[in-house]
């Protein structure tokens, strides 16, 4: 199981989160992301980022919202087609 960060962070972006990652696994690209990302292939599921979070953004993967599902694979998209995740975070914040 990883974490995910959903909706709650988009604009907001505090970066609470990254500076408790013992492996460096948040990221995003400045102002082109609104909202920070994780790796599922580099987290460890040690669950630092969740109680760093202002915003109450991250969850378990196992513990997503069922409204908020769609981040499970956007996090992993941007690792691999940023352009595609952000276009599907904005489709899903949108709707």
């Amino acid at each position: 199981m990883t974490f995910v960060i959903t909706d709650a962070c988009i604009t907001v972006k505090d970066r609470s989160c990254v500076d408790v990652c013992p492996v460096d696994c948040i990221h995003d690209e400045g102002d082109v992301d609104v909202k920070l990302y994780i790796d599922p292939d580099e987290c460890i599921d040690c669950g630092a980022c969740e109680p760093a979070c202002p915003v109450t953004a991250i969850f378990a993967e196992d513990d997503v919202p069922d409204n908020m599902k769609v981040y499970i694979q956007i996090d992993a998209l941007w690792y691999k087609d940023k352009d595609a995740a952000r276009a599907q975070v904005e489709a899903a914040h949108g709707a």
